[in-house]
């Protein structure tokens, strides 16, 4: 049962994967500085976030649990991912500003169903399926890059987090031009730094699930990125012109 889930949710990952590909150059998702009328109901943008991004804590933890390796690689893997996640679901909406901003239902039942997929298709390779990773994987150098790109993507984009919170720490109301950190070469480096965390993850676990989810990132921030950055030139003419959207100096 658990092996059929298994392939049924990863082969989902890459369908989501390239639908939201495809699907995104053509819409920007409507939620943030994207928010608009006409996709029904919707929540309080903080409720939103927290709802939609618990699965993503909780899935995995049950298959960690339900798993029964409490061997230190399995700790290991399990602390990665959930440092993200508790960031990502609990601190970075504690530290959002109330406001006015909505999150539609639809894009948050959507967000559910994916996170569930891949909580638990990452949680079978890491700690359901019959493979277990030896204490030589701490020096394989897939996991040693792998987690230095997760180390440093994880402080890229909760930089960035927090230079935009800033920019509305004087209660000032609106968008104004971050600047500084990363923010000096690409507009988005908060999902610059999320596309190289997560390409750390399917480095450091070397597993078709982590494979997926890199590519599922970087299918639905890349072109969110560029959404982004073209937002930020139409909305500000002085906005800087050496600036790029997502890959310094390139793109």
């Amino acid at each position: 049962m658990h092996a059929a889930l298994y392939r049924l949710s990863l082969d989902a990952i890459f369908v989501f994967a390239l639908v939201s590909f495809v699907a995104l150059f053509f819409f920007a998702a409507p939620y943030g500085r994207h928010g608009r009328p006409g996709w029904g109901v919707t929540l309080r943008e903080k409720m939103g976030w927290r709802i939609m991004e618990s699965p993503a804590v909780a899935v995995i933890l049950l298959c960690f649990l339900l798993g029964g390796r409490y061997d230190l690689m399995s700790i290991i893997f399990i602390a990665i991912w959930e440092s993200h996640y508790l960031y990502r679901t609990f601190l970075f909406t504690a530290l959002m500003r109330e406001g006015e901003k909505r999150f539609p239902v639809l894009i948050m039942a959507l967000a559910i169903v994916f996170n569930v997929l891949n909580g638990y298709a990452n949680g079978f390779g890491l700690f359901l399926s019959g493979g277990r990773y030896s204490l030589s994987w701490l020096l394989d150098i897939r996991f040693i890059a792998g987690v230095a790109l997760f180390a440093a993507g994880f402080a890229m984009h909760a930089a960035a987090d927090s230079a935009l919170r800033g920019l509305r720490a004087a209660g000032k109301t609106g968008y104004s031009i971050p600047d500084g950190g990363m923010f000096r070469l690409v507009s988005c480096p908060n999902y610059l730094g999320e596309i190289v965390e997560w390409s750390g993850w399917a480095l450091l676990c070397w597993s078709p699930a982590g494979l997926a989810f890199a590519l599922f990132t970087f299918a639905n921030l890349f072109p969110r990125a560029l959404s982004h950055h073209r937002w930020y030139r139409r909305e500000f003419p002085d906005y800087p012109p050496r600036r790029r959207a997502i890959i310094p100096f390139i793109l």
